[in-house]
């Protein structure tokens, strides 16, 4: 019956069940804007952590190298 009413309710006044800039798809609004910087920032975070695992097993790749050609000049 709660749902119901807060349905009704909600169906009645359009300006509180009515969406955000971001779903509205105007661009220009700060939330908009602030939306797409925070994903620009979860990228730049998430490519930061893979290139430094990215660098981290070229490191290896080169230090298992640098022992193999040790271990057969001797």
């Amino acid at each position: 019956m709660k749902r119901v009413a807060f349905t009704v309710a909600a169906l009645l006044v359009p300006g509180v069940a009515g969406a955000c800039p971001v779903c509205f798809g105007e661009s220009s609004a700060p939330m908009a804007l602030a939306t797409n910087t925070g994903v620009l920032a979860m990228l730049g975070v998430v490519v930061g952590v893979l290139a430094c695992f990215a660098t981290f097993f070229l490191h290896l790749m080169r230090r298992a190298k640098m022992v193999a050609k040790t271990q057969e000049t001797v």
